[in-house]
């Protein structure tokens, strides 16, 4: 959307982190109000109507019809947690949220220099994205533990990494996978 700029391009008005998302880390989308890249967006002028509220959740008409069924399907990044991210976005404060999000964010590209044999980076961002940060840690800690002194090669180690993150989600109850829009009917 012309002239929409926004400061914070990793955590996007409408609640993705987009700091988590394949499509950021490969360039390929700077996040809503980043320049060129950036798609147009419904939201987007909707904060233009709305005193350009940097967040819908500080909106005092959020949440809208905008938000319904918003965490059914995916696109490349999970969508699943956006009400639940804005909803701790406001619990704990911006800069706490936003100081979370980074660490996430370093744990993530740690992962894909180190863990990802090439086929795991949407896993990794997903894993990363939907897994509370203490458990995110714990899995982390796992991981250097029991990979550290065995001599595995990188597609072993990639695929210890993805069972202790899949391990920590199933405790959760949570899927580590997009949901996908159903295809159209003929």
């Amino acid at each position: 959307m012309k002239n929409f700029k926004r400061d914070d391009l990793l955590f996007s008005l409408c609640g993705l982190n987009c700091g988590l998302c394949p499509m950021q880390l490969d360039h390929y989308c700077p996040g809503c109000g980043g320049g060129a890249g950036n798609q147009p967006c419904a939201i987007a002028r909707c904060s233009g109507r709305h005193n350009g509220v940097e967040y819908c959740f500080q909106c005092e008409e959020y949440p809208c019809e905008k938000y319904n069924g918003i965490d059914e399907f995916d696109s490349f990044i999970t969508h699943r947690n956006q009400l639940k991210d804005f909803e701790k976005a406001g619990h704990i404060g911006l800069d706490t949220y936003q100081a979370e999000l980074s660490e996430k964010i370093d744990i993530l590209k740690y992962l894909l220099l180190n863990y990802n044999d090439g086929r795991r980076k949407s896993f990794f961002c997903i894993a990363i994205n939907l897994l509370e940060l203490q458990d995110v840690k714990s899995a982390m800690k796992q991981i250097a533990a029991e990979t550290k002194s065995a001599d595995l090669t990188l597609k072993e180690k990639a695929a210890h990494a993805v069972k202790l993150f899949q391990d920590m989600a199933a405790q959760r109850n949570i899927a580590l996978k997009l949901n996908k829009k159903p295809g159209k009917k003929q």
